[in-house]
């Protein structure tokens, strides 16, 4: 029977098969090629390999690989997408493995492909017959933009497995509780004119003065009545990311649009919140008589917690060695949830490497990621 490559191997593979993902069309690849290698690895295993089309692109898809049978086990998750990036400021090729001063270099290599080849090497030696519970390997689409992947898992409403370990970058601690997101743009149409006489337009850079005011204002609320001392930044976040009205300086502003992002914490609801959003910033303006529209560029994710004496959580502490925290970024973690696994978030990579030129894994970090992998398969599935 062939057997899949050693761990640098499989590593250096998954890096060289770009799966950029990304909401410019431009920029997206499609993670498919990502997703047939780990097909052929984990079937070599003896894996039961599983293809979910994600129904909106034929070059996307999930790996539902499983050992065993049942349905109570241990899923071992992780996306296949990267970011996009610019080779140019990368002091080498994003897309090829290399190996330096302790660690190894490559889009991927944290924010987490690393992940799916250390989960390989730490199964590879499981047969179906020393399992009492199934190992499941999951390898998502589209979580850099959108996560499409997991979320097909929930509409299919598919029932993974009852502990799960999602392998974002953690540094090797585990973490149970994470804050959403959402993100929102906001458009202003008035009425465009000359400057000279501000009764021959109706300005719309104005009118979202109005709204910014309100909705800092309503953050201040937010952070007065929401707090939790787990999180580095214990109050919820709402950045104004972007804005743009307006074409010269002797011209009214016809039009103004402003973006956002909004990170609840556990216990808020992100449909309430961008109802209320909604709410403000619509009173702010309606004095004015400027048309509003509202556009969700992206859904949105709710926050995730695992409750803390879940058997998963305590075993992640327990091999890692350190209490179970909170992060700031979201992960699919949230999905596995609302699917009935409970979930912990732990993986080598770390999370000031994401999404950063010259992303890099240290190498001292491969050997005890998958020492803990198999002792995790070996307390839930043996």
């Amino acid at each position: 029977m062939p057997r899949p490559p050693r761990l640098l191997d499989l590593i250096g593979a998954l890096i060289g098969t770009p799966s950029v993902s990304s909401f410019e069309r431009g920029l997206d690849r499609g993670n498919r090629a990502v997703i047939d290698r780990l097909a052929t690895w984990l079937e070599d295993l003896g894996f039961a390999v599983e293809i979910q089309d994600l129904g909106t692109d034929p070059a996307k898809a999930n790996l539902i690989a499983t050992l065993g049978s049942g349905d109570d086990g241990l899923v071992l998750a992780g996306h296949t997408d990267t970011v996009p990036c610019d080779p140019a400021l990368w002091r080498r090729d994003p897309f090829t493995l290399h190996e330096a001063d302790g660690r190894l270099y490559g889009l991927g290599t944290a924010d987490m492909k690393a992940f799916l080849a250390l989960a390989i090497e730490a199964v590879r030696d499981i047969r179906d017959t020393d399992l009492k519970r199934p190992l499941v390997l999951l390898a998502t689409a589209d979580e850099e933009s959108g996560m499409l992947g997991a979320r097909r898992l929930v509409e299919a409403g598919r029932r993974l497995g009852r502990h799960c370990i999602v392998g974002e970058p953690t540094g090797l601690k585990p973490i149970r509780q994470h804050k959403g997101i959402f993100d929102e743009r906001i458009r202003l149409v008035g009425r465009s004119g000359h400057s000279s006489d501000p009764a021959l337009g109706n300005s719309a850079l104005e009118g979202m003065h109005a709204a910014i005011g309100a909705l800092l204002a309503w953050r201040d609320e937010l952070q007065t009545r929401y707090r939790d001392p787990a999180f580095a930044v214990p109050v919820p976040t709402l950045n104004l990311g972007h804005i743009h009205g307006g074409d010269n300086p002797n011209r009214i502003c016809g039009a103004c649009e402003l973006t956002l992002d909004l990170r609840p914490l556990p216990g808020m609801d992100t449909a309430a919140l961008r109802e209320e959003l909604h709410e403000r910033v619509l009173k702010a303006v309606a004095p004015r008589g400027l048309t509003v529209e509202f556009e969700a560029i992206f859904d949105g994710l709710p926050p995730m917690a695992t409750p803390a004496d879940a058997h998963v959580v305590r075993l992640a502490e327990q091999l890692a060695g350190h209490a179970a925290g909170a992060a700031a970024f979201g992960t699919e973690g949230t999905y596995y949830n609302a699917l009935g696994c409970e979930t912990v978030i732990l993986g080598p990579g770390d999370i000031a490497q994401a999404h950063q030129p010259d992303e890099y894994l240290a190498l001292d970090r491969l050997a005890p990621t998958v020492a803990l992998l198999r002792e995790a398969v070996r307390r839930l599935c043996c």
